[in-house]
């Protein structure tokens, strides 16, 4: 049978607050003696605080949903960011003694179903488009410190982390126009609602204009972020593209399957073309060639989602402006001068 509190006042000869005070931390009333006496008998008979009681106490679940897209009916498919992004989180929430649950939300409006039952802290939304975060109101949010990692959405409800999506697509195309490129594509998943492609394609856009190449509609293909998506996209180039000299991709995950495409049709990466990606994932030191990439400081992204969500539960004022976070070029194997014709 479990050990109680009880348990241990008795065996101390204490009372029952006198204990819940000790393990809970408040001793400032309690004499070294009783306290030292305490925590011996605690350690000795195995006790180990009950997390929902607690919780109770501290009217605080300590408990902090992670929520992510996934298709109904199928089983949760994330990307390799997003994985590191999970990792990184609950290291970060772990410090501090709260656990991270994930969950799959299918239906967006399990969104506000699991913010409403789950008796949640707070709440991180990673991957959703901005439309569904505006939509989220503060009846249904409750008292959740929300954060939006990877938003652009202007709901005052959320506080928002992100990476320089803008800086690093520039980066990326400067980096391609510096090795004497002019014909670069740009693939990613569809923008019209998500502000993190977007503001990679505007930054493409905008690199582009800076430097004299007239932008062509025809090189911006809609590739979703999954290893078959890029494969497929990249077969597809090599048949239709032989003008297309480098690609610049919104995932390292996506670049990965367009060079095995690329390869699949008999053209290298980089002779023939040449591939930068996003995030720098594991993946892109894993593959050979190895993968330039645009590199985002993960921890840095977790750690900023977590301060501002114990901000937020603290009572402190949120920040005016959402927190950006810098990126680096990471040059690899993948690009190179274009090929001579």
């Amino acid at each position: 049978m479990a050990v109680t509190l009880k348990d241990i006042a008795a065996e101390a000869g204490v009372s029952l607050m006198t204990v819940s005070n000790v393990v809970n931390g408040k001793q400032a009333r309690v004499s070294a003696a009783t306290r030292d006496r305490i925590l011996r008998i605690v350690k000795d008979r195995g006790y180990v605080p009950s997390a929902s009681a607690r919780s109770l106490a501290a009217k605080s679940s300590r408990l902090v949903g992670l929520l992510v897209p996934a298709e109904d009916e199928a089983s949760l498919t994330i990307s390799p960011h997003t994985v590191a992004v999970i990792g990184m989180l609950e290291r970060e929430l772990r410090r501090l003694d709260y656990h991270l649950m994930l969950r799959g939300i299918a239906d967006r409006a399990e969104i506000t179903e699991a913010l409403k039952s789950w008796n949640l802290d707070g709440a991180v939304l990673l991957g959703f488009q901005d439309a569904e975060i505006d939509r989220l109101k503060a009846e249904t949010v409750g008292g959740v410190a929300l954060v939006a990692m990877d938003s652009y959405s202007e709901n005052p409800l959320a506080l928002e982390v992100r990476s320089d999506d803008f800086g690093g697509a520039e980066l990326a195309v400067s980096h391609l126009i510096a090795l004497g490129h002019k014909r670069i594509a740009f693939a990613g998943p569809g923008f019209s609602a998500t502000g993190v492609v977007r503001r990679r394609f505007e930054g493409y856009r905008t690199v582009l204009a800076a430097n004299g190449i007239g932008y062509d509609e025809s090189l911006v293909s809609r590739v979703e972020t999954t290893h078959a998506d890029g494969l497929a996209y990249g077969r597809r180039l090599a048949r239709e593209r032989p003008d297309v000299t480098a690609v610049f991709t919104t995932a390292d995950i996506l670049a990965i399957g367009l060079i095995e495409g690329l390869a699949a049709e008999g053209r290298s990466v980089p002779g023939d073309v040449s591939v930068v990606g996003y995030d720098d994932s594991d993946l892109a030191v894993y593959v050979t060639p190895k993968l330039t990439t645009v590199a985002q400081d993960l921890t840095a992204k977790a750690a900023e989602a977590v301060r501002l969500m114990m901000d937020r539960l603290a009572g402190r004022d949120r920040p005016d402006e959402a927190t950006t976070l810098g990126v680096r070029l990471i040059e690899r194997d993948t690009a190179a001068p274009p090929p001579r014709r």
